[in-house]
């Protein structure tokens, strides 16, 4: 449940799938390669690489799905707090054992729905180099599939307002790679099933990495 004790809403996150559609396809032009590559129902975990500012909104409005991201509890201040919570998305605090997050995140799988994780933990290189456990454990503990998501692009052209954000107009690429299950099969999870799951999902993230970029000429 969230603060607010309520389950994190499905109807808010369709929303904001709707929001990001126009924002991003207005502001910027996204090009979306393997949309197709996710479930169409049931659980899924989408893990995203990190590099700009609006990888999260750039996701939520190109996927085929509503997406809850699991964000930093940092980016819930004054208005966005209640928007950000309205349109379904979590808040995580990186800094301890965010029960509240976990539960919210384990409620999104359970209810057959899409959770979106940076398993970098924070944003940087954008190259999966650095992966936090918490990928491993929804993946293992809900037995949802990963989808490896790509955004490229952008880096060379920043903003004039923010070197953290694509400059307006430029071209982002979104690349979906193939689902795949982090576990071993066992429904193990001790930590050395999660650590485990973690260098598999790690090999699987860089891997797609670098097709996506082979695909891009990124």
């Amino acid at each position: 449940m969230t603060d607010s004790g309520r389950a994190p809403s499905a109807a808010g996150a369709a929303v904001g799938r709707r929001i990001g559609i126009g924002l991003m396809y207005g502001l910027w032009r996204p090009r979306v390669l393997g949309a197709w590559r996710v479930p169409s129902a049931g659980p899924v975990i989408l893990a995203v690489n990190h590099a700009h500012g609006i990888d999260g909104p750039m996701v939520m409005g190109t996927a085929p799905r509503p997406v809850h991201f699991l964000i930093k509890k940092e980016a819930f201040v004054g208005p966005l707090d209640p928007f950000l919570r309205g349109i379904g998305q979590l808040k995580v605090d990186r800094d301890t054992t965010d029960r509240k997050a976990i539960t919210d995140a384990l409620g999104v799988l359970t209810d057959g729905g899409v959770l979106g994780i940076f398993p970098e933990g924070t944003r940087g290189e954008g190259d999966f180099a650095s992966l936090r456990a918490g990928l491993a454990y929804f993946a293992v503990r809900s037995g949802a599939p990963v989808v490896p998501v790509a955004v490229l692009g952008g880096k060379d052209r920043h903003s004039r307002l923010s070197s953290a954000v694509p400059a307006l107009r430029s071209r982002v690429d979104v690349v979906f790679g193939d689902a795949f299950e982090a576990g071993d099969g066992s429904g193990r999870r001790t930590r050395k099933a999660l650590d485990e799951a973690t260098v598999r999902i790690q090999e699987r993230l860089t891997a797609h990495l670098a097709e996506a970029r082979r695909l891009t000429g990124r």
